[in-house]
């Protein structure tokens, strides 16, 4: 029952959040009053990529690919997909000249909405009534997917109010959503099976198993991007402030 459900719910956030990705682009492009033909071709190349990507994803979690190495020299295929599917975007959003022109202009407002899907890894709480996924695993993450979700979801209705905290509400989204990738990738570790398993022995995780592992091979580096844009907005207002002053 609960692997029929989580296969569905996975689907429709493979489906949602990329929309909600592209959407995105096209209102950034938007602000930046960018041409037709230069927002049609920044949604159209992300489109592209993230059908490459899931593809990708799916074809390697489906063979069990993505599984953490069993040992220290292993090739952890999924930390490629999770810091390199970031490390991609960043670098169509920074190095490319369309990038540079939209991002530049991204609203922070979108930024940080973009975070508020994150409530989805509230099933990992699911999983782990179901006795499918550890505790140890499944009570930071779900919990601290639900908080990066409503940080972002109070940042957002901040910015949209003119208040006077929105800016110090936008930072704590972002450190409160780093912070929960950072302890989730750490528990995912040491709860999986591999070199670095050191917890729930008898109860592996299966956020290495498809379809879950769709979730640091693919949503992962989506919301990691949005906190690094949404960083760099911050820093970049803060230095017109600096020099203004």
């Amino acid at each position: 029952m609960f692997a029929s459900f989580l296969e569905f719910y996975v689907r429709v956030f493979t489906t949602l959040l990329p929309m909600l990705a592209a959407a995105a682009v096209a209102v950034s492009a938007q602000q930046a009053r960018a041409t037709m033909r230069e927002t049609a071709l920044a949604v159209g190349c992300l489109g592209l990529l993230f059908g490459l990507w899931y593809a990708l994803a799916a074809f390697m979690g489906l063979q069990g690919l993505l599984m953490p190495p069993e040992t220290v020299t292993g090739v952890p295929y999924i930390l490629f997909f999770l810091f390199g599917g970031s490390a991609l975007l960043i670098l169509l959003g920074r190095a490319t000249k369309l990038g540079r022109k939209l991002t530049g202009q991204a609203d922070q407002r979108v930024l940080v909405a973009l975070q508020v899907p994150r409530v989805m890894g509230g099933v990992f709480l699911l999983g782990w009534v179901f006795g499918e996924i550890p505790w140890q695993f499944a009570l930071p993450a779900g919990l601290g997917d639900i908080w990066a979700g409503i940080a972002g979801w109070q940042a957002y209705q901040a910015l949209n109010r003119g208040a006077e905290n929105a800016k110090a509400l936008v930072w704590r989204a972002n450190v409160i959503g780093l912070a929960d990738f950072a302890v989730a990738v750490g528990t995912g570790l040491m709860t999986s099976e591999g070199f670095f398993h050191v917890m729930a022995q008898a109860n592996p995780n299966i956020i290495n198993h498809f379809p879950l592992v769709l979730f640091p091979a693919f949503f992962v580096p989506i919301f990691l991007s949005a906190h690094v844009f949404s960083i760099l907005r911050l820093r970049r207002s803060y230095s017109r402030l600096t020099v203004s002053t």
